[in-house]
């Protein structure tokens, strides 16, 4: 018998979010704003930026506004079926998402106007959604010490997401 939850716990998240594609081996553009979700991830043809919709540029290639809806975790890396079990359902009601993994969770965007049936969706098949309360990153480092000195400006914070295995 598995030790791993048959229901999750979700907490979906209030920004509206924007996945842009911008070109291979791009900087991130400086209106690019982090939420509680923010992800880089190029390829040797793109570079995809997962930001907060509110200042991406009109004339910008972007999809979305996406809802983030995050799986409470740590998940650990041994965990087969975590996204299967969550995507199932929106399949069936012909949701569409993109998944993100991070080290500690999964993330699933869903269209803006999805949410709410999405989270009653999962609701009916058994997992718990709840609303989020967006926490901002701890400041530390450079970014501590350019908070002291005015004079020089924070550097924006820049990881790389973990390849995805479908838990």
């Amino acid at each position: 018998m598995s030790s791993e939850p048959r229901s999750y716990r979700l907490e979906q998240f209030p920004e509206k979010i924007a996945v842009v594609q911008l070109g291979p081996g791009a900087e991130v553009p400086d209106w690019a704003e982090s939420s509680s979700l923010f992800s880089i991830t190029a390829t040797a043809l793109e570079t995809s930026l997962v930001c907060a919709a509110r200042n991406v540029p009109k004339k910008a290639k972007q999809a979305g506004p996406f809802t983030a809806f995050a799986v409470q975790g740590p998940l650990d890396f041994s965990m087969v079926g975590v996204l299967a079990r969550l995507l199932q359902p929106l399949a069936e009601a012909e949701i569409s998402v993109l998944t993100i993994s991070t080290f500690d969770t999964d993330w699933i965007l869903v269209p803006v106007n999805a949410a709410e049936q999405a989270a009653e969706t999962w609701r009916t098949a058994g997992h718990e959604v709840v609303a989020a309360t967006p926490v901002l990153p701890e400041r530390t480092g450079a970014a501590k010490s350019a908070e002291k000195t005015p004079s020089k400006p924070a550097a924006k914070s820049r990881t790389k997401p973990r390849e995805s295995n479908d838990r």
